[in-house]
């Protein structure tokens, strides 16, 4: 009997992403997901009467959206790989003897601090979508009589264009809202998506070494 293997599937087939295009994501579907990254608010340290407040505030903000968001948290370990290897640049540059073993103990110290505590760093981001209405490409004389290349391209970039333009309005009521309870948001580029997304789908990237130069 012989045992036939399942057919093995790229990454990307599981990605649902077709590009990210002037810090928008392009879903597979057509949809577009814009990235906003916001600020926090250390919420422990109001009083009761101002935790209540922000409580109601957000509570009005969500109440007004007419569209859904998604809110994430990033969580990860501090890669503290970066700034070591900046300090043993400098270690090699000191001349001094009494700079190079001030500069060699306090690396042993952020390396033996860093390994016994759990630091950790958080991101939080608003996701706000938006689904365009689907049109069948067999539907309408267009179709019928057929397109060009080019003319197929230009009606692709200006439907992006009008897309776009409605997820941006949609990003301005976020933005608006979650600055009147203080949060300030930034929407991610083109490269800081990206970035972000490597980060998600390639965790193991972190434990690999730095090389210095």
């Amino acid at each position: 009997m012989v045992l036939s293997m399942p057919a093995s599937q790229a990454t990307q087939d599981f990605v649902p992403i077709r590009e990210v295009r002037d810090g928008i994501v392009v879903l597979k579907d057509g949809s577009l997901r814009a990235l906003l990254l916001t600020s926090s608010l250390n919420f422990s340290l109001k009083s009761e009467d101002e935790q209540k407040a922000l409580i109601l505030q957000f509570q009005n903000f969500l109440n007004s959206l007419e569209f859904s968001v998604q809110i994430f948290i990033e969580s990860r370990k501090l890669d503290i790989r970066p700034y070591i290897a900046l300090l043993e640049e400098r270690y090699a540059a000191q001349s001094g003897e009494l700079l190079k073993i001030q500069t060699r103990e306090y690396i042993e110290f952020i390396k033996n601090f860093t390994e016994s505590s759990n630091i950790m760093t958080k991101n939080f981001f608003v996701i706000v979508p938006y689904n365009p209405a689907i049109v069948s490409a067999s539907s309408g004389i267009g179709s019928f009589f057929g397109k060009s290349s080019a003319e197929a391209k230009k009606d692709a970039i200006a439907g992006f264009e009008e897309n776009r333009s409605q997820l941006e309005q949609r990003i301005g009521v976020v933005a608006q809202g979650l600055s009147r309870i203080g949060v300030r948001v930034a929407q991610l580029g083109t490269e800081e998506a990206i970035e972000l997304f490597y980060k998600m789908f390639n965790p193991g990237e972190l434990e690999k070494p730095i090389k210095l130069s």
